[in-house]
């Protein structure tokens, strides 16, 4: 009689044939949609399932085996698996198992028609080889990665983090100069000019504007001289200075002050 021996009920035997003339790139697909890891890019724990069960059923290929041998295999990789994930078995009992399973296919042929064996002593050789490299080697990385729910810890992480309120810093480079500073010293005024308002009292006269100007323009330059003009240039120079110096001089010790506020935060939540 022949003992039953674990099939890969995942995967029938024709799409196993229909992925061994696949490329490895399109075999991988054809696993993310097998045991549904559509989310490898963004989980940990479906990336390297889903690079275990593909490295495990292209070294099957390459090994020439059978698709019954290949689905033998695949079903020992989740059996080995399941065996940590639900039954958390140790490395000594999993081993155990493994064995057990992988010396059952000399023990009775493969099928009750066929008196030959599933595996020859070569081949279970090499799958004990490949399982000692693939799965136990790195034993203590899978029991880790079923034990410790890392996407959970990672959501349910909580940070706080202090916005910068713009308004009580100061403006980028371009920007550099608060907008009633500008429009106080720099800009031009909108307030109608004597000289806009004499061309158009001369226009309503009908006198010549451009006469009148320069007679005027003749006698406002005999009244003020070179050193006269330096010296009104100069105090309004050093008022608009002045004003500017003060106010950002009182914006730098705001800032500075915020600044050590939150140093000093910062410093009291390190030393806890």
């Amino acid at each position: 009689m022949a003992i039953s021996l674990p099939q890969w009920e995942l995967v029938e035997y024709d799409q196993i044939k229909m992925m061994l003339n696949l490329p490895v790139d399109q075999v991988q697909l054809q696993f993310e949609d097998i045991p549904d890891f559509k989310n490898h890019q963004t989980c940990l724990k479906e990336a390297a399932l889903l690079d275990y069960f593909v490295n495990g059923f292209w070294w099957a290929k390459e090994m020439k085996f059978t698709c019954r041998q290949i689905s033998f295999v695949m079903a020992l990789l989740q059996q080995s698996l399941d065996n940590i994930k639900n039954r958390q078995l140790s490395f000594t009992d999993n081993f155990k198992a493994f064995t057990q399973t992988v010396l059952a296919t000399r023990l009775s042929p493969s099928t009750e028609a066929d008196t030959s064996h599933l595996f020859d002593a070569d081949q279970i050789r090499a799958i004990a080889d490949y399982f000692k490299t693939s799965l136990f080697q790195h034993y203590r990385l899978y029991e880790i990665l079923f034990t410790h729910p890392r996407e959970e810890q990672l959501l349910g992480m909580e940070k706080s983090v202090e916005v910068i309120n713009p308004v009580d810093y100061a403006t980028p480079l371009e920007e550099g100069m608060p907008a009633d500073l500008y429009f106080h010293y720099v800009a031009p005024s909108c307030v109608e000019t004597p000289e806009q308002g004499s061309l158009e009292s001369h226009e309503e006269n009908g006198e010549e504007p451009g006469k009148t100007e320069m007679e005027e323009s003749d006698e406002n330059h005999a009244d003020f001289s070179v050193k006269d003009v330096r010296e009104v240039l100069g105090e309004i120079t050093q008022d608009m200075l002045a004003k500017l110096q003060a106010d950002f001089t009182e914006k730098l010790r705001v800032h500075e002050e915020t600044y050590i506020s939150r140093l000093e935060r910062l410093q009291k939540v390190s030393d806890k």
